[in-house]
């Protein structure tokens, strides 16, 4: 061969040229390999002179020289050699030794896929498919895919199942779509691998199957694919296909976050919000949700305006938490819309703008958010941003209600308890409080539990009404707490217990609730559950006084007026008489009308002490009467 070689024959030339190159029976050396390729080409040989072009093209055996290797393509490619026809397509699509030209890449393409040549028929099932060099045909496309499919060409394989998966010039066929991935994916096509797993994972063209979408998500994963790494790790997040595994979940969305996948960076980002499979650290969680951000991840941009507004990881920065809560409510996240209407209307990191809020909890709410319907239904309750409608207030409540927002099943019962916005109607206001209650709501357990003492929607229970205080007051509710002390004041659904009744009244009086200031006082003044204490006693009168509450206002004057747990004092006597007479409490006023009648606290005054009894009377007090008719018959 060697010898044939030197005498000039061309096949002879080619076939040392490969012998050099292979290192069969002669040292492997690619000089010498080009060297006899070069003869042959020159001689005419196609062979030759496709190969001749690639080692130009590549740098082998010669310096890199595309204009070159051009050369020798053209020189076989015009010979019909269908290789040297798909090199130089190559070459005029990537504009390498030639202007790039996408009709001339098609031109040659063309030439090598009419031959045969599967790549080349790839190549111009994509030219067809993205109307590079020639106008966009999806048909075209899709003949020339499976031209190259039928011949095992992976890249055409895939093609050719996206265009079944998608229906493009083919009818829609998961089943076909699943064919063709499988071909590639057997392969070793990690996109195919992917697409597979993906198939598999949704039932898609295939039974649904975990095990088998993990399967192929590895497969891809492990040739890094960094989607099937970040659905590798959701599988092991969630144990899909797999023995949830946490740690596992974060190797394989940190080896897609490194990527710069952003499903994958907002995962990782979860996992150290979490601690799951990661010690929590909220830094670091930042620190991939801002990377998913970054990329438009509208749930990362979400998780990262909520970083700022609580101020985990980061320092708390309203302005920026708005900022990032808009760029993810712009791309439609519900929960982002309805966080950036909660900032204006509050005025958080923007100026407080009622309008703004409720543009934005409308788009929320309309999108089905459940927190956003609650809160347009309030704007609507309150008129702030919008026009004051209980109609659209109960709309938006119930849609929130429907969806078990427990604070719109509150504001329903109310609405449908006082009739606002709806017929009132007692029996669907115990309904919707019913569902807050029995989701923790202590507001209605609260209201739940006066419905039951009260007989109104439900038969009249007292059972009922305290085991419903019980719920609401257990979780501090101070209403529930004092209506609960006065049941078992009053033995009303439970046996009578002083000791219990002081237990509760203690903790609704020392949240502010008069009543039950006032009733504690009145525990301490008679011995009724707690030693007799008349010190304590005033104490909690005057706390529930200072609350303008008229009977302790009464208490208290009466304290001072007798000298019971303070100093007697006919002055402050008067001072409280009058505060609780001028709220229309009857005793108050007679005893008003009696210091001024006798000079006690106040100059002795008749006229006055006539207006107080008279006051006094019209309530039908009958003290008041008598002292009255006495006091007008001594002026007779």
């Amino acid at each position: 061969m060697e010898q044939a070689a030197k005498k000039g024959d061309a096949q002879a030339q080619c076939k040392l040229g490969f012998a050099y190159y292979q290192g069969k029976g002669v040292p492997r050396d690619f000089t010498e390999a080009v060297y006899w390729f070069r003869k042959s080409a020159e001689q005419g040989n196609a062979e030759a002179q496709f190969i001749s072009g690639r080692a130009y093209y590549v740098g082998v055996g010669v310096p890199q020289n595309y204009t070159q290797a051009i050369y020798w393509y053209r020189k076989s490619a015009e010979q019909g050699n269908a290789e040297a026809q798909f090199s130089l397509g190559l070459a005029y699509s990537e504009g390498k030794g030639v202007p790039k030209d996408y009709a001339q890449a098609v031109y040659w393409f063309r030439k090598a896929a009419e031959q045969g040549d599967a790549v080349a028929q790839f190549a111009l099932g994509f030219a067809y498919n993205e109307g590079k060099g020639v106008p966009q045909d999806y048909a075209q496309a899709v003949f020339w895919y499976r031209k190259a499919a039928e011949q095992g060409n992976a890249a055409a394989e895939f093609n050719l199942a996206i265009a079944y998966l998608e229906g493009k010039v083919v009818p829609q066929d998961s089943t076909q779509a699943v064919f063709w991935f499988r071909k590639a994916a057997e392969q070793g096509d990690a996109k195919a691998q992917f697409a597979l797993g993906f198939a598999y994972n949704e039932g898609k063209g295939v039974p649904q199957d975990s095990t088998q979408a993990v399967n192929w998500f590895r497969k891809a994963a492990e040739q890094g694919d960094a989607a099937a790494q970040c659905n590798l790790g959701f599988a092991y997040a969630h144990g899909q296909g797999v023995p949830q595994d946490s740690t596992q979940a974060v190797y394989w969305y940190r080896k897609a976050a490194e990527q710069g996948n952003a499903a994958a960076e907002f995962n990782l980002a979860i996992a150290y919000l979490e601690g799951k499979g990661v010690p929590q650290d909220s830094t670091q969680a930042v620190f991939w949700f801002r990377k998913a951000a970054e990329q438009g991840n509208a749930a990362a941009e979400l998780n990262l305006g909520l970083a700022y507004h609580e101020g985990k990881g980061v320092p708390q920065d309203y302005a920026q938490a708005v900022y990032w809560f808009r760029k993810a409510a712009e791309q439609g996240n519900a929960e982002a819309q309805c966080n950036l209407g909660f900032a204006y209307a509050h005025g958080q990191g923007v100026p407080q703008d009622y309008a703004q809020a409720v543009y934005w909890y409308r788009k929320a709410a309309e999108q089905g958010d459940a927190a956003a319907q609650f809160n347009l239904a309030l704007a609507y309750d309150e008129g702030k941003g919008v026009p004051l409608d209980s109609t659209q207030a109960v709309y938006w409540y119930r849609k929130a209600a429907e969806q078990g927002d427990a604070a719109a099943e509150l504001n329903l019962g109310f609405a449908y308890d006082e009739g606002e916005g709806v017929p009132q109607d007692s029996t669907q206001a115990v309904f919707w409080y019913r569902k807050a209650a029995e989701q923790g709501d202590a507001a209605a357990q609260f209201n739940l539990a006066i419905a039951y003492n009260e007989g109104k929607g439900v038969p009249q229970d007292y059972a009922q009404a305290v085991f419903w205080y019980r719920k609401a007051a257990e979780q501090g509710n101070a209403k529930a707490q004092y209506n609960l002390g006065f049941a078992y004041d009053e033995g009303q659904g439970v046996p009578q217990d002083y000791a219990q009744a002081v237990f509760w009244y203690r903790k609704a009086a020392e949240q502010g609730n008069a009543k039950a200031q006032y009733n504690l006082g009145c525990a301490y003044a008679h011995g009724q559950g707690v030693p007799q204490d008349s010190t304590q006693a005033v104490y909690w009168f005057r706390k529930a006084a200072e609350q303008r509450d008229a009977v302790a206002q009464f208490a208290l004057g009466f304290a001072y007026d007798e000298g019971e747990g303070v100093q007697q004092d006919s002055t402050q006597a008067v001072f409280w008489y009058r505060k609780a007479a001028e709220q229309g409490n009857a005793k108050a006023q007679y005893n008003l009308g009696f210091a001024y009648a006798h000079g006690q606290g106040v100059p002795q005054d008749y006229a006055q002490a006539v207006y107080w009894y008279r006051k006094a009377a019209e309530q039908g007090n009958a003290d008041a009467k008598e002292r009255l008719a006495a006091l007008e018959a001594r002026r007779k």
